[in-house]
Order: C-alpha cells, then structure tokens, then sequence
C-alpha cells in the first residue's frame, strides 16, 4: 500500500466518523453556506501573476515544513501581495491542517479559498461551502470517472468552482467533463514523490482551452513560470516556496513584484 492508498483508507474512516458526528443538516445551516462565493477561475483568468499561494504546514514527502505560523496571517499576507486565490489544506493526520484553517482564513480574506483535500465523498464538498471555501479539489487518481462527475455537479450545485487535478495522460482524459473549471496538471508523481515540470509541459496540449490550466508542485522560480505561460497555463500552485520561509506574505510579495518587473 502506497502513501496515497494509505491517505485514501484513513480519509475513508474520517469522512464516516464525521458524518456521525455532524449532520448534513447542520452543515447546510451554516451561516457561510450562503454567501456568495468568489471563482478562482476567473480570477487566475483576469490576472498577470496567477499565483495560487498555499497554506501548509507539513506534507508526507517533506516532513514538516513550518509549524510556527498562525493561519490568519499568512491569508492576510497572501491577500496584501496580491494572489490569486489561497490553498488551504485540511488534511490533519498526513498534512497537519482543520477545517478550522479554512474559517480562520475565510474571516480575514476576501480572496478565493480552496480546499485542499482528499475529496472521496459528498459529504466533504458540503463541508467546505460551509467552513468558506469558494473552490474544491477533486483528485483524478483517486477517483473513478463516475465519481469525478458526481462530486464536480455537486460542487457546482452549491456555487463552487472546481480544480481537477491529473498526473498523465490516463487521468486527463476520463476526467474531462462540463461540470470542471480548471485542470490542473501535479508534476509531483504522487507514488515517488519526484518532482518534473516537463508533466505540465507534455499534458499542456491535451487540455482543452475551455478549461483553465493550473501547474501544480515544483515551482519555485519566476523562470518556471514564465517557461510554463508558453504552454498556456495561466495558475501557478505554490505552496512550500512561501510557506517554508517566516514571512509567506513577504515572500509571495516579493515573488509577484520580481514577476512584474
């Protein structure tokens, strides 16, 4: 059992504990449940830089990566310089996030928010229009075309945008549907860890224009960018490059102003 089947079983367990806990009832009832939410897609549309900051604190490849920061500062910081949109992930036991990281972003920031998670089940899209995402992220190699389509309609239903990420050519094309808006393309192979932006590069002319192409894991340099909007991506995950430093915001600032000079 590889890292990804092991994260998948134990999100299983998570997702039936929860809905034991926390009725969908309850969860349509939440406050945030309607408010008007805000696209990712026609932000990274709309914009020169299309950086999509993230905030994670450890992942399984890279151990820990920065505990010491509070949530809500790093989503201000991000606002202040500018991005796109914010990443939060909410896997606690492989990534050491809450759901309670995507409230506290959501009570400072404007911005888009996207869940960052393992997505198996309804349940969890529910979850995150009621905790203030504006996006979900549904994985391609966890999920059967079925599932992608189901989880996506439902996503759309309630107002969300929806981020599909694939790793090859298998994945892209039992994943490309209506009820998507953005394709992203991980260049981090999810079995090895190893990370090669010729991914994006190669699976660049397969994603239909229709969609909005997001490069996802190993950028670090404006030059990867720059080399990737020739490929036609117009959104740039980054998460360890900010996060690993004390001040993401600062970071992310610099970034975007060294981008546009």
């Amino acid at each position: 059992m590889n890292i990804l089947d092991k994260i998948v079983a134990d999100k299983r367990k998570e997702v039936d504990l929860k809905k034991s806990l926390i009725p969908v009832s309850q969860l349509e009832q939440s406050i945030l449940s309607n408010r008007n939410t805000v696209s990712l897609a026609a932000a990274l549309r709309n914009s020169s830089s299309g950086i999509i900051a993230e905030h994670k604190r450890r992942s399984p490849s890279k151990s820990v990566i920065n505990q010491n920061l509070n949530v809500q500062d790093v989503a201000v910081g991000y606002e202040e310089a500018g991005v796109c949109g914010m990443s939060v992930l909410t896997d606690g036991k492989y990534f050491g996030g809450s759901l309670d990281d995507l409230l506290l972003a959501r009570a400072v920031a404007k911005m888009p928010l996207l869940r960052k998670e393992f997505i198996i089940d309804e349940y969890q899209i529910l979850e995150a229009r009621a905790n203030g995402a504006d996006v979900i992220l549904l994985i391609a190699t966890i999920l059967s075309k079925k599932e992608i389509k189901t989880l996506s309609e439902t996503a759309k239903n309630l107002g969300l945008d929806v981020l599909l990420e694939v790793h090859n050519e298998e994945e892209l094309y039992k994943s490309i549907m209506p009820s998507l808006d953005m394709l992203g393309v991980n260049n981090r192979n999810l079995k090895t860890f190893e990370v090669s932006l010729e991914t994006s590069k190669s699976l660049s002319k397969l994603i239909p224009d229709e969609f909005v192409k997001v490069s996802e894991s190993g950028i670090s340099s404006i030059d990867a960018i720059k080399d990737l909007k020739q490929y036609g991506y117009q959104g740039f995950l980054i998460g360890e490059n900010f996060m690993k430093t004390d001040n993401p915001g600062k970071s992310a600032t610099e970034f975007i102003k060294a981008m546009e000079s």
